[in-house]
């Protein structure tokens, strides 16, 4: 009977000591949840009165239970085994390991629980920020296939312009071409003529000194001609002897051309020009040539 009783008293120790652990570890447990932190959960609950029983002090148990404690083990009533000394052990184990590591082991779990929770609510708002870039994107994205659409309307109708001024283009471009071969044709001839001009102008001084050095009647009048005009006396009837004698050549000049004239000079002078002018398409890649025998441009 007394092994009977001291089994049921030891497994009631430990089914007391059990509920105790899971008392203390509990709030620990029910802490940890992945909602989200309540300002109820920050405030430190207070500490629960500890109520007391009336009656006799506890503590007198101590006295009583060693003055029956020598009795019982000398006169053998109760015989302790290792299965007694073992739950009597882990009883003590659990009481000392709740009064002074309770407190300690509560808050390292609630420590865990928190820091825990804690991680997990970095995590969800993490997560809720990279959610709210996605929906910033998608509405500055909503309306890309408009946007897409649209430039490739642009785009259609810029090839159209590009290809209608293509169109165009070439005949400006000719025209350009054109104007400049004629100004360089209108520089040539001027320059030629300039060049003519003054070689005719040296042929004429020439021929008009030539003839004043021989002749002592043309010597007489144009010093007197030169005299009546210093003077004033000479009146406007009397011609420049020097001026006659320049147009006299010129007379003559243009009348032996014109009687001597058969075309070949002006023939070797446009030919000149021709292949001049189309050394110079040729080199700047115009878009048409003079032909030799007409004169008139031809594409090439």
């Amino acid at each position: 009977m007394l092994r009977t009783a001291t089994s049921r008293f030891a497994k009631a120790g430990v089914s007391r000591a059990s509920q105790g652990a899971r008392g203390w570890a509990a709030p620990a447990t029910s802490s940890f949840h992945f909602s989200a932190p309540r300002k109820e959960e920050e405030k430190e609950a207070d500490a629960a009165p500890v109520a007391t029983s009336g009656g006799i002090d506890p503590l007198y148990a101590i006295p009583v239970g060693v003055a029956l404690a020598v009795p019982v083990l000398e006169f053998q009533w109760f015989d302790p085994n290792a299965e007694t000394l073992l739950a009597s052990t882990f009883l003590g184990f659990c009481v000392v390991a709740y009064t002074q590591g309770g407190e300690m082991m509560s808050t390292m779990f609630k420590d865990e629980a928190k820091d825990m929770l804690k991680a997990q609510n970095e995590a969800e708002e993490e997560v809720i920020a990279k959610l709210e870039e996605s929906v910033e994107y998608m509405k500055l994205t909503e309306n890309i296939v408009k946007d897409y659409q649209d430039v490739y309307d642009l785009t259609e109708e810029s090839y159209a312009k590009l290809n209608a001024s293509g169109v165009i283009k070439p005949q400006h471009k000719l025209k350009a071409q054109v104007e400049k071969l004629l100004s360089m044709i209108a520089t040539e001839e001027a320059n030629a003529y300039e060049k003519a001009k003054i070689a005719m102008m040296a042929d004429a001084t020439d021929a008009v000194t030539a003839e004043f050095s021989s002749s002592k009647e043309l010597k007489k009048a144009a010093l007197s001609s030169a005299i009546a005009k210093l003077t004033g006396k000479g009146g406007k009837a009397k011609a420049d002897p020097v001026q006659a004698e320049f147009v006299k050549f010129f007379q003559a000049t243009a009348q032996n051309a014109k009687a001597s004239d058969d075309g070949s000079e002006a023939k070797e002078a446009r030919a000149t020009m021709i292949t001049k002018m189309n050394a110079v398409a040729e080199n700047e890649s115009m878009y048409f040539r003079l032909d030799p025998a007409s004169g008139k441009p031809v594409l090439v």
